[in-house]
């Protein structure tokens, strides 16, 4: 194999030599190993995309938009209930203002029919009071009125946004549906990758897959990527003559890493070595 080559775990090389290509020369695993190897970075590849999917579902922005319209909805409902409550007071309050007014018109006027009153002063104040009430009764009458049209629009305003706040929330129950659905069947299939990757992972040999695993976890997942062609499918860069050079010099055990993205080579038949 010639002299031992400077790791690149060390940190340091000689800046006058050519850098050669980066393998763990005290790593080892058979050629079987190193190609369950793909199989185990499959299955993760795997798991990422249902954990991907999982998290881009539909539903997911269809939840939020609908949240926020019957959040704005259910606002305008309590707002519209409150002035609808506000209306009901007050009409009432003008309804006894003017039952008040009717009734003091009502003895004024017994009291003028009794003949009750006979000084033609008091006559005159008594008949003027009772065409002041008149009057006073048909302006709150008036008020009454206007109450109620603005009672009438808050309970019909009411009774729209009711109805469309529980046509929302059909729509929500139906997406959440959905989304548990999809859910379900998602954490159903990642349950039995997570399983075939056990089995396969426990016939890989411990330090390669915790150097596996470490190289995962620090390249987004990917640790390990297959010679294809002289081209590293972890990083898509195809090697220099001299990286092929030194994989074919390699033993068929060793564990050859890429230059360019430091993930674990796996070589095969269409290596094009």
């Amino acid at each position: 194999m010639g002299p031992a080559r400077p790791r690149l775990e060390d940190g340091h090389r000689p800046l006058d030599q050519p850098l050669p290509f980066t393998w763990s020369p005290q790593l080892n695993a058979a050629p079987a190993d190193q190609i369950r190897l793909l199989d185990v970075q499959d299955l993760d590849v795997r798991l990422q995309q249902l954990e991907y999917r999982r998290r881009s579902l539909p539903e997911h922005a269809e939840l939020e938009s609908l949240t926020k319209d019957a959040t704005q909805l259910r606002d305008l409902l309590v707002a519209a209930q409150t002035e609808e409550s506000d209306c009901a007071r007050e009409q009432t309050k003008a309804e006894q203002d003017v039952d008040q007014v009717r009734q003091r018109a009502a003895r004024d006027q017994q009291r003028l029919d009794s003949g009750a009153v006979t000084s033609p002063k008091d006559l005159e104040n008594l008949q003027r009071e009772i065409v002041s009430l008149a009057k006073r009764q048909g302006d709150l009458e008036d008020v009454v009125l206007e109450v109620m049209e603005r009672r009438e629009s808050a309970q019909q305003r009411v009774a729209e946004l009711t109805e469309r706040v529980a046509s929302v929330q059909s729509k929500i129950d139906d997406a959440t549906a959905r989304r548990d659905a999809a859910f379900e069947e998602i954490d159903a299939e990642a349950a039995s990758v997570t399983k075939e990757r056990e089995v396969v992972a426990g016939s890989v040999p411990a330090d390669l897959l915790g150097l596996y695993d470490k190289l995962r976890r620090q390249q987004g997942g990917i640790g390990a990527a297959k010679l294809y062609q002289r081209t590293c499918q972890g990083c898509r860069q195809e090697l220099s003559i001299t990286d092929i050079n030194e994989i074919r010099q390699a033993a068929p055990d060793t564990v050859v890493r890429c230059e360019n993205c430091r993930r674990i080579l796996v070589r095969t038949s269409d290596s094009g070595l």
